[in-house]
């Protein structure tokens, strides 16, 4: 059975990193739900070279309801990072031990839901002082596996990035 994945997005995200992981989620036969502040919104890459409609608010948006999430990077989670609703559904997913993958800037997500405490990560190289301070392992790996998250760098390590999540969902003939 095909897992539903949530992605996370706002505008200006890093083009690549939402393109890459959504196609070859979608490619392999799982559902992929873009949720954002608001429903039906159109969200364009820093690039301005893809743009994505929502498909769900996140105040519709229910942990329960999916299977993974995937946190491009880029400036998207800054535009996020804010909203507690946000937030608490990233600590649902991670309460209920659902697979959470995150690139680039899509780690500060994690910190700033505070749960990286503890947990060994990797994120764009120049937030490694902050999710340091923040608790969290900080290792400068392609990728980097913990429990259920999985967590890359930047747009060079998209395909280990991709590999390792669709490893952790139901589909994945990569």
């Amino acid at each position: 059975m095909a897992d539903k994945v949530a992605f996370l997005l706002a505008s200006d995200f890093e083009d690549s990193e939402m393109q890459q992981p959504y196609d070859a989620v979608t490619r392999n036969g799982n559902e992929a739900i873009i949720i954002s502040l608001e429903r039906g919104v159109e969200l364009k890459g820093k690039k301005r070279s893809i743009a994505y409609t929502s498909h769900l608010s996140i105040e519709e948006a229910r942990a329960g309801d999916f299977d993974a999430l995937i946190i491009p990077g880029g400036m998207s989670p800054a535009h996020l990072m804010e909203n507690e609703l946000v937030l608490n559904f990233v600590r649902e997913m991670n309460r209920q031990g659902k697979p959470i993958a995150a690139i680039c800037h899509g780690p500060l997500l994690l910190e700033k839901a505070g749960i990286v405490s503890g947990r060994s990560l990797t994120a764009y190289p120049e937030l490694q002082d902050e999710l340091s301070e923040a608790g969290a392992h900080y290792i400068d790996q392609p990728v980097v596996l913990d429990e259920n998250w999985i967590t890359s760098r930047t747009p060079h390590d998209e395909p280990y990035f991709i590999e390792e999540t669709l490893k952790r969902l139901s589909v994945n003939a990569y």
